[in-house]
């Protein structure tokens, strides 16, 4: 490969401008990368605080190598990118991967960014640098290793073709392997728009300082105060904490209000339009604070220690609450200034693309995004909006404390060898033997990266140090967060099962941990529900279906087991596997969040209306198609099997066709799934499937986690962005109701036991829950006995009853 000296390789491209080639000169160029490498931003080149000498040393020595070039790439006549190129046969990485005839390997320094950088500036260089290696004919193939910690450069190396490949140990960094086929690329660049996966992706979201609070720009920080103080307005009344007044009726249902918080002179001042369940639809920019009659910047975090008395919130719980607030606005001004994508783009998009899109949460909850125990660049490494794939480390835990479980068709070593390629399992296996350990004595454990450098490299370190826990590096495909985040979808082989781990962070009331309690019955509760459910007639019909955990293993640390199975630190090291929707649809059919019926996008426009509009149908037939698909299976899990589920919008994913509902995929059912009537036989091993809950409590399953907890956001953005009406929208739902009920008259006493068209029902309120106790919010052993009660709703629906329809005793 060895150049002449000084070769020159130009380009010109359209709307961007010269680039050229030159050699590496180590006595005019040193000094020029001196000051690139002790930037913050070039962390992984490994020079930081390097010397002049240093550097005309170290390169010196590169440009003497055997089949190693460095050059210079210049734009605009000024540096831009140095480039080290190099035959990997000649170099240390051939000890961990076989070279094929025709790779060449590169190193990429970029210069530090200007502020006249035009956009997509390093894609531009990246091409030209593929361009310049490739018109060598001898070359079919490029090779990069970056750091695994160097997000950046995976991003920018996807956008242009690389394939990922294996994770490698080299002897100064954990290393990511990634291909370019020259054919690929060839392929790609004759695509005129530029493969940009996602705006966060593009961003060094690992050191540089300046990159973890780029989004924290006052305009963003003032749009994403008055999202959340509109949300809190909205939630908090409606769960009859605050009481907003009407000060003037106007147009249309619209009215003003005015809100005083704890103190008399602070009031808030807003426009709304009341809707059903108690729901404000606040128009945002009507919202305005003042204080002695004195106009005031919006704070929601200051909105909720003015109104803490109202709220309800122990003083000493108050901090920790707030720091949830605070990370939920980090987390919202990233999103603002991510650069999703459009609704007119979401509407077509895939499946994953939409999952990492979702900007608001969960829609009930204010402080959604506490997330407490990740820093900034977690943030950006593992968070579902980041839009980063990542691989999951793997553990080997001695079978004197590890547990698994599975269906009994997957046996462990079946499993294993879906989820591992055989050249992984078996360098796993010579890690264990390496270490004087028969792997035949231990069970491989998937594992969050961040779980294990943070909770248990220290936690678990004394079964580290007996080697009864052995650390066996990563595994070789890329996972990416679903909106649960510590749910991971497989990235390199979608129909590989979803993985879901043990994450030790505060997040809406809960450590997420995995408890063996509940993970030991897993894959027994899926295949009981299977027989119970998919044999119905019903069932089939509307094609509802559960992605079953079919598998989990456990690690039990035996300093913690005696404190109780709900103990946080007895739940740190789990993980179950989970069906992939991947492999529950067919070929014309799409999956996607249900969650993304709430999505609203940068610009103020609503998903919702994309998808209905490109459907092709009616606004009713399209909501007649999804009643069927979502409301219809839980009327008669409920109704015909005494079964209940939490089927919010994150747990359902919706399978469309032609952006039509078809049917729904359930998921989070271990926890969650719940059998009311002791009259329900159940085998001896899912007894804690059954909860006795008092009568007038089951039927808020469909009103409090269908009416009020999706159906009330649902309608709203109807309401507000199609002209929608809320009654149309609730007598669709009651319809879907009647033809139900028509359908199965044997349960008529049981409808009227539980009357669905009751006038009222139970208030049952999320954020109570969370201010009364934001570390554990309900009792896992008993659902029931911390629900937090306020008052009665209206039901949206009892209008609708029809005539001659039984009415519930009084």
């Amino acid at each position: 490969m060895k150049e002449q000296e000084h070769i020159l390789y130009n380009q010109s491209v359209k709307g961007f401008g010269n680039l050229s080639i030159r050699a590496f000169n180590v006595t005019t160029d040193s000094e020029m990368l001196l000051d690139w490498v002790n930037r913050d931003y070039a962390i992984f080149w490994g020079m930081q605080n390097a010397t002049l000498a240093e550097v005309e040393k170290e390169y010196t020595q590169l440009s003497q190598r055997k089949h190693y070039d460095i050059f210079i790439g210049t734009y605009k006549d000024q540096p831009a990118f140095v480039l080290e190129r190099y035959n990997p046969n000649y170099d240390l990485i051939n000890e961990y991967y076989t070279p094929q005839q025709g790779d060449c390997g590169i190193h990429v320094i970029v210069a530090p960014p200007s502020n006249d950088k035009k956009p997509n500036f390093t894609w531009h260089l990246f091409s030209f640098i593929m361009d310049f290696v490739f018109q060598n004919p001898l070359i079919s193939r490029i090779l990069v290793e970056p750091d695994i910690r160097n997000k950046k450069m995976f991003a920018l190396c996807q956008r242009i073709g690389f394939q990922l490949d294996k994770v490698v140990e080299l002897p100064h960094k954990t290393a990511q392997l990634a291909f370019l086929e020259k054919t690929q690329y060839q392929k790609l660049k004759k695509i005129s728009k530029i493969n940009k996966r996602s705006t966060m992706n593009t961003l060094d979201n690992s050191v540089s300082p300046q990159q973890s609070i780029a989004h924290l720009q006052p305009k963003v920080w003032e749009t994403v105060n008055r999202a959340l103080i509109k949300k809190s307005i909205c939630e908090f009344s409606h769960e009859l904490l605050i009481t907003p007044t009407i000060t003037e009726v106007l147009a249309n249902g619209w009215k003003s209000y005015s809100l005083h918080a704890d103190h008399a002179d602070t009031v808030y001042t807003f426009k709304a339009k009341p809707l059903a369940l108690q729901h404000l639809l606040i128009e945002t920019n009507s919202l305005q604070k003042k204080v002695s009659g004195i106009a005031v910047q919006l704070d929601a975090i200051v909105f909720i220690k003015e109104f803490r008395k109202q709220l309800g919130i122990d003083v000493k719980k108050m901090p920790v609450y707030l720091e949830e607030i605070i990370s939920t606005l980090y987390g919202s001004a990233f999103k603002v200034i991510k650069g999703n994508p459009e609704v007119s783009e979401l509407a077509h998009a895939d499946f994953q693309t939409i999952e990492q899109s979702m900007t608001e949460g969960h829609p009930g909850f204010i402080a959604n995004n506490g997330r407490i125990g990740f820093d900034s660049s977690d943030y950006r490494s593992y968070a579902p909006e980041a839009g980063n794939t990542f691989h999951i480390l793997w553990l080997a835990g001695h079978k004197s404390q590890a547990v698994y479980a599975s269906l009994e068709n997957l046996p462990y070593d079946t499993l294993i060898k879906q989820e591992l390629d055989s050249d992984t399992i078996n360098t796993f296996n010579t890690v264990l033997k390496n270490k004087g350990l028969n792997p035949e004595d231990y069970l491989f454990i998937p594992m969050h990266p961040w779980q294990w450098f943070n909770k248990l490299a220290n936690i678990f370190s004394p079964e580290i140090a007996t080697q009864n826990l052995v650390c066996l590096g990563y595994g070789p495909d890329q996972y990416m967060a679903q909106q649960s985040i510590r749910t991971l979808f497989n990235t390199s082989y979608p129909t590989k099962f979803y993985t879901k781990t043990a994450l030790s962070i505060l997040n809406m009331g809960f450590m997420r941990g995995l408890p063996l309690y509940y993970l030991g019955t897993a894959p027994k509760m899926a295949v009981w529900l299977e027989e119970l459910l998919y044999p119905d007639p019903f069932i089939q019909e509307t094609g509802f279906r559960m992605l079953s955990e079919i598998a989990s293993v456990s690690y039990v640390n035996p300093y913690f087991e005696e404190f109780g199975v709900h103990n946080d630190y007895n739940k740190m090291l789990a993980s179950l596997w989970r069906e992939s929707p991947i492999s529950a649809i067919n070929e014309n059919e799409k999956p996607v969040t249900m969650a993304s019926f709430l999505h609203i996008d940068d610009k103020g426009d609503a998903l919702l209306p994309e998808f209905i509009a490109i459907s092709g149908l009616s606004i009713e037939d399209w909501l007649r198609n999804y009643f069927k698909a979502y409301l219809s299976p839980l009327l008669h899990c409920f109704y015909h099997f005494d079964l209940v589920f939490m089927p919010h919008g994150e747990n359902i994913i919706m399978v469309m066709e032609n952006n039509i509902p078809v049917k729904i995929l359930l998921k989070d059912i271990t926890e969650e799934a719940c059998i009311l009537s002791p009259e329900v036989s159940l085998p001896p091993h899912l007894k804690r499937m059954y909860a006795e809950v008092p009568e007038d409590v089951k039927l808020l399953s469909i009103f409090t986690d269908i009416f009020d907890g999706f159906f009330r956001f649902m309608s709203a953005i109807l309401e507000e962005h199609l002209n929608f009406s809320e009654d149309k929208f609730w007598e669709l739902v009651a319809s879907t109701i009647h033809e139900y009920q028509n359908r199965y008259p044997e349960h008529k006493a049981k409808f009227a036991q539980y009357d669905l068209f009751a006038p009222d029902f139970h208030l049952s309120c999320l954020n109570r829950l969370q201010l009364n106790d934001n570390k554990q919010m309900i009792d896992l052993d008993d659902p029931v006995a911390l629900l937090q009660f306020a008052g009665i709703l209206r039901n949206p629906i009892a209008s609708f009853r029809k005539e001659g329809a039984v009415k519930q005793p009084i």
